[in-house]
């Protein structure tokens, strides 16, 4: 039996905006950070969980985690994840805090470093990778780690246990098993890479970077977009110079939410002649019909439509399936409350036959969609299908995210959630107290943010 004492929030950013990675289209120049969350215990083992921002605001998530966390101190492990729908209706159920959400926005956020921090914690107890925790539960088991309030009208808790029992016995490669020794053997979630496509790069360290993404193995490809259509052109050329139309190489595209529906529509017809798989949020992530529309309007050109790392909720994401709205699911780990309601996402997604690309750019996330990938492959879905991995930060985390050299994701072997973040790197990037933050840039960042960051002047 193990209680959970007490806890600890941590702000942690990295000054990513220095050198541009990370930038798009509405982001020009985020600072990727860590909401972090440590759970104290009454043994040797601590949980960790964290959400991800990209800088201003990483505070009040963490006060936010404060509240939350205060919920479950004093509380055993083992009763806690009994029950998981249970534990997790329990979590967002605070009438005072629901009405700041309900169920999304930085409250949202918060949950979700909280009940990733319990699942770290209860992964460490059994000694075992969360995918691997996920994997060993029966039907029966896994449905019970979600809450079905919203969504039992398009998915109910029976066509849930339907879903896994038949992907148990079939799929790609045979079954559950099998598949579970494909990730065993590194080969359950093939990679695609962001690395050479932020928007802040310039044309030779684009080519650069690409041409070095080829060395090493990449197929998938994925560019920012949005800032303008002529630049954007110049850069798709040479990312097809680069890659080509013909050796088995695709192009993605993705836009953070800078169009309007019409605006996207007439900036593809631009772009749809370099033969995108897909456009990644090209509107407001809250427009479900929009997305639709958009979606309609560039079928005719093979350009398909993927969303999902600023969709709040199951709820939104269930509205998307109904709509036939979207091409691609890009579930975010840290966006929605936590594993619990990515799992609900993985089933809705199964049920409507639609592929999961999680998001995954950011410090973390790569290492934590390691894991919700190697669940949807070996559990939900039984296919495979690829995975963001960009290049950044992983030394900063004790069971880094790594590539294989034929360009699979390396699946975890470590008990946890691997989001154990250093104590030495949270000895310098920790808010405001790191030496980092401490020192004269760190300091001209945090006391004059609008104007102290490249890229981020205003008038």
């Amino acid at each position: 039996m193990v209680k959970i004492t007490g806890f600890t929030s941590r702000d942690v950013r990295f000054p990513t905006s220095l050198d541009k990675t990370g930038s798009d289209a509405m982001n020009a120049a985020g600072n990727y950070s860590a909401a972090y969350c440590i759970l104290d215990t009454d043994v040797e083992l601590r949980g960790h969980g964290m959400t991800f921002t990209i800088g201003r605001g990483n505070d009040i998530v963490c006060r936010a985690i404060d509240y939350l966390a205060a919920r479950i101190v004093g509380r055993d492990l083992e009763a806690l994840v009994s029950d998981w729908g249970k534990t997790w209706r329990y979590l967002v159920s605070d009438s005072q805090l629901r009405w700041i959400g309900p169920e999304k926005g930085v409250i949202h956020l918060a949950l979700g470093a909280v009940v990733n921090s319990l699942w770290d914690l209860w992964a460490k107890v059994l000694q075992k990778p969360v995918w691997r925790v996920v994997a060993d539960m029966s039907p029966e088991e896994f449905v019970r780690c979600i809450d079905f309030r919203y969504i039992s009208d398009v998915l109910t808790p029976e066509e849930a246990v339907d879903i896994l029992k038949r992907s148990a016995t079939s799929g790609e490669g045979g079954g559950k098993q099998e598949r579970i020794k494909e990730a065993e053997a590194n080969r359950a979630v093939p990679a695609y890479t962001t690395s050479a496509g932020w928007l802040g790069y310039d044309e030779d360290k684009m080519k650069a970077l690409l041409r070095k993404s080829v060395d090493e193995g990449y197929r998938h490809f994925k560019l920012k977009v949005g800032g303008d259509v002529e630049r954007d052109k110049r850069r798709l050329e040479i990312a097809r110079d680069v890659i080509g139309y013909d050796k088995g190489n695709v192009l993605m595209l993705d836009a953070n939410q800078v169009w309007s529906v019409t605006e996207a529509l007439d900036y593809m017809s631009h772009l749809a002649v370099y033969k995108p798989l897909f456009i990644e949020e090209p509107t407001s992530p809250d427009d479900i019909l929009g997305h639709a529309a958009i979606r309609k309007g560039l079928a005719s050109s093979g350009v398909g439509v993927a969303t999902g790392e600023m969709c709040q909720n199951r709820v939104i994401f269930k509205q998307m399936f109904q709509a036939s709205a979207i091409d691609v699911c890009q579930v975010d780990a840290c966006r929605l409350g936590g594993l619990n309601e990515v799992l609900a996402v993985l089933l809705l997604a199964a049920k409507f036959g639609v592929p999961v690309v999680p998001h995954s750019g950011g410090a973390g996330m790569v290492e934590l969609c390691s894991h919700v990938s190697t669940i949807d492959f070996v559990v939900v879905s039984g296919k495979k299908s690829i995975l963001e991995y960009t290049d950044h930060l992983h030394e900063a985390f004790e069971a880094p995210a790594a590539i294989t050299p034929d360009g699979f994701h390396v699946t975890p072997t470590a008990p946890g959630y691997s989001c154990d973040v250093k104590e030495a790197e949270f000895g310098k990037f920790e808010c405001p107290s790191g030496t980092f933050w401490q020192s004269e840039i760190g300091q001209k960042m945090l006391n004059d943010p609008w104007r102290g960051v490249p890229g981020e002047q205003t008038s």
